[in-house]
């Protein structure tokens, strides 16, 4: 038979509430009760009934996450900072993939709602009216991470998408580069597209290079839309010699089109992008781009959620975390 909480109690020889503040509350209890307890949850080998606890204190001690496209490296590092952040606070995690799929999106919140979870991040998506009223219908706490709402006041963990890219496109203009285009995102529903777009232009102009901000191209999500937007872009514009790009996999594959074309990257063309995932660094060239600390957005939107759940409001509503820019081989002084 599984050890009880109330075999801990007996060996221990303390009340059961006792053990359930020191697994709970630890410093609302005595050194030498809560001494005694350790030492009998370690000797029976004791692990709590998750199903029990949730009944006692009406919670499931799980948070939910919704994030739009499961294959995209950037939410790794978002999911490990979760992860981390939810097993320090006593939580589990359950994920769910949208695909961007409005339908998909609101029936994972119903699952949720029947998991009964205790909160969810909501991440890299649009905040549209019909997910705000379902999710306040439904009762479940939330909290908006690498995305945020002006129309509701829901608290988020975000970077400064404008600044951002204001600080990649003024980069390139340090360098000396005075014909500089734009992979951004092409789709109407995209939450950092608009800012990162803002940020461009509005370094193109204070440099006096006002037609730049036309050379622009669109993508959607992936390496190939990239690559396609890259060849738009260099047709209509062959003069360019510097490319920002609003993601790291644009980057590349702006940089795998010049290669096919025999243009050099950074000898001809500098390219900077956007994210810093695990493989800036590994591409070749390795890549010059916005760092966003994914790892720390994800452990402090569990945190975030953590206090709302925990006592109905935040601190902070809206919290910006730090970029940087990492240079690296793939932008060069023109």
């Amino acid at each position: 038979m599984k050890p009880t909480i109330r075999d801990v109690a007996k060996m221990a020889e303390v009340s059961i509430s006792t053990v359930s503040r020191v697994m709970n509350a630890p410093e609302s209890v005595n050194e030498s009760k809560r001494i005694r307890v350790l030492e009998a949850i370690e000797k029976l080998q004791y692990q709590p009934n998750s199903f029990a606890r949730g009944l006692i204190y009406n919670k499931s001690f799980t948070f939910g996450l919704l994030i739009p496209d499961i294959e995209n490296v950037f939410y790794t590092g978002i999911i490990r900072g979760m992860q981390d952040a939810c097993i320090k606070l006593g939580y589990s995690l359950m994920i769910c993939n949208t695909d961007r799929d409005r339908h998909r999106l609101l029936s994972y919140i119903d699952a949720f709602h029947e998991k009964q979870v205790d909160g969810i991040v909501f991440a890299s998506d649009m905040m549209f009216p019909e997910y705000y009223e379902k999710l306040v219908r439904c009762k479940i706490p939330f909290v908006l991470l690498s995305t945020r709402s002006d129309e509701f006041e829901v608290p988020c963990v975000e970077i400064d998408d404008e600044k951002a890219a204001y600080d990649a496109a003024k980069f390139l203009v340090e360098l000396g580069h005075r014909e500089i285009g734009m992979i951004g995102f092409d789709h109407e529903n995209s939450i950092s597209g608009p800012p990162r777009f803002q940020g461009f232009a509005k370094a193109m102009m204070e440099a006096g290079l006002d037609g730049n901000v036309k050379k622009v191209k669109g993508a959607a999500h992936r390496f190939e839309q990239a690559y396609q937007a890259a060849h738009e872009l260099f047709t209509e514009y062959p003069e360019l010699t510097a490319v920002f790009c609003v993601a790291d996999e644009f980057a590349m594959g702006v940089i795998s089109y010049l290669k096919d074309r025999n243009i050099l990257v950074p000898g001809q063309v500098s390219v900077v992008g956007f994210d810093n995932l695990r493989f800036a660094s590994m591409f070749i060239p390795k890549l010059t781009t916005i760092a966003q600390p994914m790892y720390d957005m994800g452990y402090r939107a569990a945190e975030k959620l953590h206090e709302l759940v925990t006592t109905g409001k935040v601190e902070v509503l809206r919290e910006k975390m730090e970029h940087k820019l990492i240079v690296r081989e793939s932008s060069r002084e023109k």
